[in-house]
């Protein structure tokens, strides 16, 4: 039997919602509208979670409309089949409740619920963290208004568990020989590696102590002048340059340890004391970007292939996993192939597509499909329920 989901992600900087079909032969996208705040936080070199409210709770209703438009379910309702006033009313006041502390939110909501009528969604995936708490309040409010509203099943997501199962989006047909697997979750906000036993257990076996790989990036590439996100531009700073050139040696923190944790902070202030010392030399920084770019890449991307790939002989894992938003970086997989060429390591590899490595609401909906552990929430008949977030995770048997 063929199901709707409606999948809501706001853990970041990225309003993103989705519509998907799910069902016994697997998932299709009919619908994943992404907008970006990229120019909103670009001033500040990096996401300030304030604003990063402030444009969810203008975005969330528009990204919406605009998704169930493009999935076919967007119908203005038939004033033959509203509800009686005092229905209406009975839930206008409800949803004031849930959205009282998101005003802009809460207008655009019952504006937007009034107007059109209950599209076919047999359920609701958003969000609930890891992630800033400013920017995934929206999200999960808007997810209990709908819920509430239309009265279906509200799931909770992780959002790390997310970015892993992004990959089965385009792919679930060898899911059963990908076990035991070890991935690589690789963002600006997270930088961990898990071993996934199978669909909904994990267990976190290293991650950063400090700055996650993709704030090295950013930090790096503000150093640099480059702007933000830093990743994408020191990647393509780093394409130009002839590694034989290569006239720069940054540090590889931690890379021969025998645990699998991570530490940036220190690449980062290697960077900064590099970057200090050529100016006092008098040298042309933007002559020397590519070369720099090169270099910091590689220090990143080493650390983060030696320490995975470690990690996949020692629990001798089936597959290597990558998700996240530092995933786009295609220097990144292709030293993960070419060391795992060069080692003749037989393992499965896999990175979700470009365009799903970074926050989008298909790869919530996703482990809306997949995990069958995940807890429906019961919501009383009028959904003033105070839903205990911060416990779900566990709730949900999830090891994150």
């Amino acid at each position: 039997m063929k199901k709707i989901v409606l999948g809501i992600e706001t853990s970041c900087d990225e309003t993103a919602v989705c519509i998907a079909q799910s069902d016994k032969n697997g998932f299709k996208i009919l619908s994943n509208i992404v907008s970006s705040q990229i120019k909103v936080h670009a001033p500040f070199g990096g996401v300030v979670p304030s604003l990063a409210k402030r444009e969810h709770q203008k975005n969330l209703i528009p990204v919406l409309k605009l998704a169930l438009k493009e999935a076919g379910l967007l119908k203005t309702q038939n004033s033959k089949t509203e509800i009686t006033k005092k229905n209406k009313n009975s839930k206008i006041e409800t949803l004031n409740e849930i959205l009282e502390r998101e005003d802009v939110l809460k207008k655009n909501t019952i504006n937007f619920l009034t107007k059109y009528s209950k599209p076919k969604i047999d359920s609701i995936a958003v969000t609930y963290g890891p992630g800033l708490a400013p920017a995934l309040w929206p999200g999960i409010n808007l997810a209990r208004a709908l819920s509430f509203y239309w009265d279906t099943p509200l799931i909770p997501i992780n959002h790390l568990e997310a970015h892993i199962l992004a990959n089965w989006i385009t792919d679930e047909k060898h899911a059963k020989k990908l076990f035991p697997a070890i991935c690589a979750v690789i963002s600006g906000g997270h930088t961990l590696i898990v071993l996934m036993k199978k669909i909904g257990q994990y267990k976190i076996i290293g991650e950063t102590r400090d700055d996650a790989a993709g704030e090295c990036f950013d930090k790096s590439a503000r150093l640099l002048g480059l702007g933000y996100p830093g990743g994408p531009a020191i990647s393509q700073f780093a394409s130009t340059f002839n590694p034989l050139h290569s006239i720069f040696k940054l540090p590889r923190p931690m890379i021969n340890t025998k645990d699998f944790d991570f530490s940036f902070s220190g690449l980062k202030t290697a960077v900064l004391y590099l970057v200090q010392d050529l100016k006092k030399q008098g040298k042309n920084i933007k002559e020397l970007t590519p070369a720099l770019c090169y270099e910091i890449q590689e220090a990143i991307n080493e650390t983060l292939v030696k320490k995975t790939i470690s990690a996949a002989k020692k629990y001798k894992a089936r597959s290597i996993i990558l998700g996240g938003g530092v995933v786009t970086n295609q220097a990144l997989k292709d030293k993960f192939i070419q060391i795992i060429k060069k080692e003749n390591i037989k393992i499965n590899f896999m990175a979700p597509e470009r365009k799903l490595t970074t926050d989008n609401a298909a790869m919530i909906a996703i482990v809306a499909h997949l995990n069958k552990k995940i807890i429906h929430p019961r919501r009383t008949r009028l959904g003033r329920e105070k839903i205990n977030w911060e416990n779900l995770q566990a709730d949900a048997n999830l090891k994150f």
